[in-house]
């Protein structure tokens, strides 16, 4: 493996030579504001940054202190998530808010070890606000950089352990350029995403490429190397549509500390081991609503991937038969009309469903 002591400063020179002629303009980067970068970090973490831009300016339109943001509804932050994913994010996000602007006196904090004390506020994005915002040297370690890092310096280990992420974050740290920390920030994860990419990189293109380890080997695609994962595992999931006598349908709200919290769904959950899907539908509603109900007829399965599992969704239309629904096992239960439905945050599955709901009932 290469050792760039020797020409640390000639590399980072180029790099930032690099990022000025070629950084794209987006509309955090127009400003040193803590609240627009961080809102910016939030919403890039798993995200790409086409994606994010929309999601981006929709939030500072309707939140553009953080003021507003902190005092927003839930509701309103998610409904305006909707489709982001990862919407503990979102809710993360709104929690440091209202901890900014309620106990620390709206003063955003300005240093790596403050901000990390904030909800969803990792070592990552705290270094990323720090360093843009308020010119702390603190280098940042995103997918990227590890990429960038372990082609340059020929890193053989599995990125995933975490010894290895401990040293590439040695190397990121020795490379950041203490005057523009930043900007050589901005500059690496820029490398990485626009010439630096997974597949093809654009070598020829790179301020790096002399000195880079796996350019010169002809090796790019090796690097970083990962050890293969299991198999993702898969789930059946049976919800219900149920609809009352008055045509409207019952839905539900995840309690805020699960999985796609303070999101709305139809009721239901993971068919287990040796069930059948109704036998798994009938059982998941006495248990959520503490109700007795009659299937009438299923929709189409929904299968949908998430980051670490995929799952199908077996909706079925159903009628109440006894019992008075509680949400047993949720934050909240709610009768709307079908046309209401586009007026609650669901997560993506189940925003699907609600397509298919109105085209049936609507």
């Amino acid at each position: 493996m290469s050792d760039p002591s020797d020409h640390l400063e000639n590399l980072r020179g180029a790099l930032l030579s690099w990022f000025e002629m070629y950084r794209r303009e987006m509309p955090w980067r127009q400003s040193k504001d803590a609240y627009s970068i961080w809102l910016s970090e939030i919403m890039l973490q798993q995200t790409r940054v086409d994606q994010a831009t929309p999601y981006y300016l929709r939030f500072k339109k309707a939140f553009p202190r953080l003021e507003d943001l902190a005092k927003a509804d839930l509701h309103d932050v998610l409904m305006l998530w909707e489709g982001l994913g990862y919407y503990s994010r979102g809710r993360n996000m709104h929690k440091a808010a209202k901890k900014v602007h309620f106990e620390l006196g709206g003063t955003f904090p300005s240093t790596y070890d403050e901000l990390l004390t904030l909800p969803g506020i990792g070592p990552y994005t705290a270094a990323a606000i720090s360093s843009i915002a308020f010119g702390e040297a603190k280098a940042v370690v995103d997918g990227n950089v590890i990429r960038v890092l372990s082609r340059f310096l020929g890193i053989q280990d599995d990125v995933r352990q975490a010894s290895t992420q401990k040293q590439i974050q040695s190397y990121a740290d020795r490379f950041l350029d203490p005057k523009r920390p930043g900007d050589f920030n901005q500059a690496l994860m820029e490398l990485g995403s626009l010439v630096c990419s997974p597949k093809k990189p654009s070598c020829d293109l790179c301020p790096w490429s002399i000195s880079c380890v796996a350019n010169k080997s002809l090796e790019q695609e090796r690097y970083p190397y990962k050890a293969p994962k299991a198999k993702t595992p898969h789930h059946d999931i049976v919800v219900a549509v149920l609809q009352g006598k008055d045509g409207k349908v019952l839905i539900s709200r995840r309690r805020e500390d699960a999985m796609l919290g303070g999101l709305w769904e139809f009721p239901g959950g993971k068919r287990e081991e040796g069930e059948t899907l109704e036998e798994a539908l009938h059982r998941e509603i006495r248990e959520e609503l503490g109700i007795e109900m009659e299937i009438l007829r299923p929709f189409e399965p929904i299968r949908h991937v998430y980051s670490h599992f995929k799952i199908t969704l077996h909706a079925y239309l159903c009628a109440p038969v006894s019992g008075e629904p509680k949400a047993l096992q949720s934050d909240q239960i709610q009768w709307v009309d079908v046309e209401q439905l586009d007026d609650y945050p669901f997560p993506k599955a189940n925003r699907r469903l609600t397509v298919a709901v109105k085209e049936l009932l609507g």
